[in-house]
């Protein structure tokens, strides 16, 4: 491989992560679903309703999204490898659970950040702060 060929594929994947997103991150997404897939089919539809609802509220990075999910597959396949139950896991309230478990990853929560704004504008509006 000449340097020209290594630069050339280094513009490439450049260019490609511009118009698609980091390449590795895509690659983690692809295993954490592959993950999900394994899981038996009770399993596997409770962490693809969880997934659905944390990607709505959970982490806006996408390396706190995938640690999270990643943690989310773990909990779900050790939960497999010992015979828990999947209401043993999430409890009698999935939303608590997954809740509880989001707050966890509270880093790039576009729910955070809103709360954030909102205080900072009233505490402005009242005086509060310059």
């Amino acid at each position: 491989m000449t340097a020209e060929t290594g630069e050339q594929k280094g513009r490439l994947q450049r260019y490609l992560e511009v118009l698609v997103g980091p390449l590795d991150q895509k690659k983690r997404y692809r295993e954490f679903k592959a993950r999900t897939e394994r899981l038996p089919p009770g399993y596997r539809t409770a962490i693809e309703a969880l997934q659905r609802y944390m990607l709505y509220f959970g982490p806006g990075k996408a390396d706190s999204l995938l640690e999270m999910l990643d943690d989310l597959a773990d909990l779900f396949e050790q939960s497999v490898a010992s015979g828990t139950p999947v209401r043993a896991v999430v409890g009698d309230d999935p939303v608590a659970f997954a809740e509880e478990f989001l707050r966890n990853y509270p880093e790039g929560q576009w729910i955070s950040r809103e709360r954030a704004r909102l205080t900072d504008a009233i505490n402005q509006a009242a005086g509060d702060r310059p």
